[in-house]
């Protein structure tokens, strides 16, 4: 089945948007969920090596309607960047949009990487719009002073320090001072991590933490959505510092681990895959893992 593209440009907060529909050249009957692409971070509906512009193809390819689009200020949309925290009118209008160009849509898969996955759990939580029915979360972004430093001890400088070039640009002074004290704050805050989880049993974050605020929304919009009858694909990439990371924060809070266990969520890891896949047998694992979550919609 080939697929279609139409570019459409529709209106948010006084912008103008651009888009590209992929829908099904002749589908068997008219596709009834659609997958609304979200692009994390500075970039454009393309995405690194054409990853958007692929997934779309593919699913329209097998019956599935897709869209991506760029957010204001970026790509070809007007107006000043929003950054994720803010996309809840770039997304809200981009469904619209979809909904228009395919009539037979019933529901829509948001399906978001990196800044894109936290700001479809963000819309879900603060619009509650009926019309979401699935999460598809890649490598979701969340950030927090005590989590990068834990990442960066764990999964960077332990292994630094145990490389020997590491001892001996650092005898003949050619590691930077900077990095010097980037270590020691790390190990600070690190160490900080570990007597709190000693203290309590496990590193916990309360809500209205001010380090942990995106975190804990995150995680109780997934919970609020999967009580609400959604399912959430969570999707991990294994050579990814963001993705080490969101998981540095899923064990600071107990709610992730109902999330991740609750049954209509689903989590794959993607080995040997770093941020944006591009290696071929981790790009089709998406797309294969994507499909699947249309047809659980079915």
């Amino acid at each position: 089945m080939k697929a279609i593209e139409t570019a459409v440009v529709f209106p948010c907060a006084g912008e103008e948007l651009l888009g590209i529909v992929s829908s099904p050249a002749a589908p068997a009957s008219p596709p009834r969920h659609g997958v609304l692409i979200v692009v994390g971070g500075p970039q454009y509906r393309v995405g690194s090596h054409r990853m958007f512009v692929h997934l779309a193809r593919h699913l329209a390819e097998n019956g599935v309607a897709a869209m991506r689009f760029d957010a204001r200020g970026m790509g070809d949309s007007s107006g000043p960047r929003q950054y994720f925290e803010d996309f809840d009118a770039d997304i809200r209008a981009a469904l619209d949009a979809l909904f228009r160009e395919v009539p037979s849509l019933r529901t829509a898969v948001i399906w978001g990487l990196c800044g894109g996955a936290t700001a479809a759990l963000l819309y879900v939580q603060g619009t509650r719009d009926v019309r979401v029915g699935a999460l598809a979360l890649v490598n979701p972004w969340v950030r927090t002073d005590v989590t990068q430093a834990v990442t960066q001890v764990k999964h960077y400088y332990l292994q630094r320090l145990l490389q020997g070039d590491f001892w001996r640009k650092l005898l003949r002074g050619g590691v930077a001072l900077t990095a010097l004290s980037e270590l020691l704050r790390a190990l600070r805050l690190t160490a900080r991590a570990a007597s709190a989880a000693r203290s309590t049993g496990r590193t916990q974050v309360r809500e209205g933490d001010d380090d942990a605020d995106l975190g804990v929304r995150m995680a109780h919009a997934w919970a609020a959505f999967s009580a609400q009858g959604g399912r959430t694909l969570l999707i991990l990439s294994e050579h990814d510092y963001t993705a080490k990371e969101f998981l540095e924060t899923a064990n600071m809070h107990p709610v992730w681990q109902s999330n991740f266990a609750h049954p209509l969520s689903r989590r794959v890891d993607l080995p040997e895959a770093d941020h944006t896949f591009p290696q071929p047998e981790a790009h089709a694992r998406v797309e294969r893992a994507t499909l699947d979550l249309m047809a659980e919609m079915a």
